[in-house]
């Protein structure tokens, strides 16, 4: 299915209820879209059965929502059904399976009975109070249970999808029934309890009381000791917003330096996350350090979408936001080459636009300057191995994604967090909640955490584009996706890619980011640095533990597997970050004088409005 008729036969777009807030968004600027109908309208008075019939199905699949968590049952009951009847037709490997397991849990019955047991593998268990019994044997069961279903979730011939889905899924029950987490078989709490005379479980119920009421939209009984807010401890690098349209602002940031490289540096940040992961505290700044290299950097900021932009797509994204942005660019800088940026999904999102420059008779736009150079931040193009994020995603799932969100017209900032959470459980629910109820030990929090609580929206149509378009049917790594009417091809892309990758990525595994180099015809320097998503990029000079490789492949060298790549790189201690400026340095055309901002050129000061519309859904 092409994107085009994805566009016209999304199913979301039917289920949006039409309101005067299109009115306004079609007001400044937006192309006019096909007539909406209202699913409130249709509901109440259904046109014909087949509307009837739908209205019922988006009701029931909607009422199972807070029994499942908002995954799909038919999703789930396919995957199981899969795996249990392969099961049943297998009485060799459930012999097998029975047999090992039975060893198994003899074994760390023994061990735990001499107290030999070996928990410590699991840093759930290093602490020494889990060499004693029987806290030991507690520990090495569950260590025994989870190498037994990890094997026995492997069935051949099962559906490669399914069997993710079922390793998924045991892997999360077995996180919750960890006895780390429950406070009669975890020693460490047991003996915080003794000491403390139960004070740690006093404050651990106020730090869930707090939870809760925060949940509910209500504000916390003790305030918070450290606040991060945009624009004063974070998101503070001075700089002026020189161009506002309905979905972003971009900021062009003060020079620092008398001197600056010539071509300007424009980066696209994702569109599920707020900019500043690139412009935390002054110590941490991506965007301050670039700027005090000598950069003029540019930065995109999203628009954080309400119920009136329900209707906005992938194609609004590309134009209003990169498109015009570079346009904005090109203008202000003279027409000069631009260093492009792209992160996470902005990256998936600048490649669209960059590869509809490159195609034969570009784009019909204001005129852009070349991009000199592109950057890739742990971004996505290829999504047959997604990772974790696509685990889940199937067309049942994404049908009941697609009915949560006509409910409201977006995809809530909770909702999105919520499915980040529940891919890591172990460590950002069982793990965070154990030391903050059981031990009565609250997250200290920081920067990184304060951004990450700064949740976003996505709106209904967009998100579904996005869904359809890339995890389902991946038409941007296989040359069917459509930017302005007409596909895209990756292999157009020749300027020089930096594409940076990090070791412990959920999001985009380092593997999924390397295959940029399969899908272009351009020299990549890829980099995989320590860390993961989200620290792996704000890495700055001197973090602490910080290292990385960096290898440059030809264009003509498209055959280096990414395990080939990881054996010939060398590794280099340190933030990546100095090598890429002298990346940009290598790629560029020299020095000129800064360019001065001036308050006739300014909208507004940096960090702008966009970044500051907090939602409570």
């Amino acid at each position: 299915m092409s994107t085009t008729e994805i566009r016209k036969e999304n199913p979301v777009r039917e289920l949006i209820p039409r309101n005067s807030a299109m009115d306004r968004i079609s007001a400044k600027g937006l192309r006019r879209r096909g007539d909406v109908r209202s699913f409130f309208e249709r509901t109440a008075h259904p046109n014909s059965a087949i509307e009837a019939a739908a209205v019922l199905d988006h009701r029931s699949r909607m009422s199972m929502v807070p029994m499942t968590g908002g995954l799909s049952p038919v999703s789930l009951g396919l995957a199981l059904v899969d795996w249990a009847s392969h099961l049943a037709a297998s009485p060799g490997t459930l012999s097998r399976l029975t047999t090992q397991g039975s060893i198994a849990l003899m074994l760390a019955i023994q061990y735990a009975l001499i107290g030999k047991g070996d928990p410590s593998a699991d840093p759930r268990y290093a602490d020494k109070e889990w060499q004693t019994w029987p806290f030991c044997a507690l520990a090495s069961t569950h260590g025994v249970a989870e190498t037994w279903w990890k094997e026995a979730t492997v069935l051949r011939g099962m559906e490669h999808h399914h069997e993710d889905m079922v390793q998924l899924l045991s892997r999360q029950w077995l996180d919750m029934l960890a006895p780390s987490n429950w406070p009669w078989s975890n020693p460490k709490v047991i003996k915080t309890t003794l000491d403390s005379q139960g004070a740690n479980l006093l404050r651990g119920a106020a730090h869930a009381y707090d939870d809760w009421r925060q949940s509910q939209g209500l504000l916390p009984l003790k305030p918070e000791e450290h606040v991060y807010r945009p624009g004063q401890e974070v998101a503070c690098t001075p700089g002026e917003v020189v161009y506002r349209n309905h979905l972003v602002e971009l900021i062009q940031y003060t020079p620092t330096t008398r001197k600056v490289q010539r071509e300007p540096l424009f980066i696209v940040p994702s569109w599920i996350m707020k900019y500043y992961i690139l412009d935390l505290s002054p110590h941490n700044s991506m965007v301050r350090y670039m700027v005090d290299q000598g950069h003029t950097v540019f930065m995109l900021s999203w628009r954080n979408p309400d119920e009136s932009d329900a209707l906005l797509d992938m194609q609004d994204y590309v134009e209003l936001g990169v498109l015009e942005s570079l346009a904005v660019i090109t203008e202000r800088c003279g027409g000069i080459p631009i260093h492009s940026v792209g992160y996470c999904l902005g990256g998936t999102l600048l490649t669209m636009a960059a590869a509809a420059l490159a195609r034969p008779g570009g784009v019909h736009h204001a005129p852009i300057a070349p991009l000199a150079s592109m950057t890739l931040l742990a971004a996505q193009l290829d999504f047959r191995d997604a990772g974790e994020m696509g685990v889940l995603l199937d067309e049942a799932q994404v049908a009941l994604i697609e009915d949560i969100m006509a409910e409201r017209g977006f995809l809530t900032g909770h909702q999105m967090a919520g499915s980040f959470q529940f891919l890591r459980a172990r460590d950002l629910v069982w793990s965070a909640r154990m030391r903050e109820y059981l031990l009565g030990e609250p997250d200290v929090p920081n920067d990184l955490m304060a951004w990450n609580a700064d949740v976003t929206r996505m709106p209904a149509v967009m998100h579904a584009n996005y869904l359809h378009s890339l995890y389902l049917h991946n038409d941007l790594a296989e040359g069917r996706y459509e930017v302005l009417g007409e596909p895209v091809s990756l292999g157009d892309l020749q300027l020089p890619i930096f594409a940076v990758g990090t070791l412990k990525d959920h999001v985009t595994p380092w593997r999924s980011a390397y295959k940029v180099k399969r899908l272009v015809r351009a020299d990549v320097t890829f980099v995989l640095t320590s860390g993961g998503h989200n620290a792996g990029v704000v890495s700055e000079p001197g973090h602490a533990g910080r290292d990385y490789q960096l290898l440059l492949t030809k264009a003509t060298d498209r055959r280096l597997s990414p395990e080939a790549w990881k054996q010939q790189a060398p590794h280099f201690n340190g933030s990546w970050w100095p090598s890429w400026h002298e990346w940009l340095v290598a790629h560029g055309s020299g020095m000129a004088p800064a360019r001065q901002l001036s308050p006739l050129d300014s909208v507004g000061p940096a960090p702008g409005e966009y970044v500051m519309t907090r939602y409570r859904d």
